[in-house]
């Protein structure tokens, strides 16, 4: 039977996941690697003259720094954070429907960016990739947003939405880029990049 490869690379390290998302944990799923989720809460607060993906890339390291104390030396870090970049201005998680609604307005019948970066840290390294993917909403009416907000509730996405949900599917115009990036993470960089450091 032939093995994954990168399975099989890792065959001496334990990959952690630190994120509650179910849809990274799905994507780490379906690399056919075996991980655990460990989760240590951290406040997401980022210095006011970041941008882009200097947020996310910040944010990443953010999140690994509450696990320097207690990682061991077989175990490699997975730490990750997405932002959505709007006209210069980074639009975070919403915090009810009304900021949910007045963000897709903004997003409606225009380009933004959505960006990850991904931070593995071991006990003796930290390496921190992002990967950008640019993607265009048609435009949108009032009542298709609040809809949309009402019934899915996209308060755990940056943005407030979410590609693979009906919004998606009715709404979006072009993509370019990597989707997994815009559901949750780039796994193709996230797969180049752990092959790389077990090498």
């Amino acid at each position: 039977m032939i093995e994954n490869p990168l399975a099989k690379k890792l065959i001496e390290h334990r990959l952690i996941l630190a994120s509650g998302s179910p849809r990274r944990k799905k994507f780490f799923e379906d690399l056919g690697i075996e991980f655990e989720i460990r989760l240590h809460p951290v406040d997401e607060v980022y210095p006011n003259d970041l941008k882009a993906a200097e947020i996310a890339i910040y944010l990443a390291q953010l999140k690994a720094s509450v696990f320097k104390d207690t990682l061991k030396t077989n175990e490699i870090l997975v730490t990750s954070d997405t932002v959505v970049w709007h006209k210069e201005q980074s639009l975070a998680k919403a915090n009810n429907e009304n900021e949910a609604i007045e963000m897709l307005t903004k997003l409606s019948g225009d380009w933004h960016e959505v960006i990850s970066a991904v931070s593995f840290t071991t006990t003796q390294k930290q390496k921190t990739v992002s990967a950008t993917t640019k993607v265009k909403f048609c435009p949108l009416t009032r009542e298709e947003i609040r809809f949309y907000v009402s019934k899915w509730k996209p308060f755990d996405k940056a943005g407030a939405y979410g590609i693979q949900d009906w919004l998606g599917a009715i709404g979006i115009e072009a993509i370019e880029g990597s989707y997994n990036n815009v559901v949750g993470l780039p796994t193709h960089i996230v797969y180049k990049t752990l092959t790389a450091m077990v090498d």
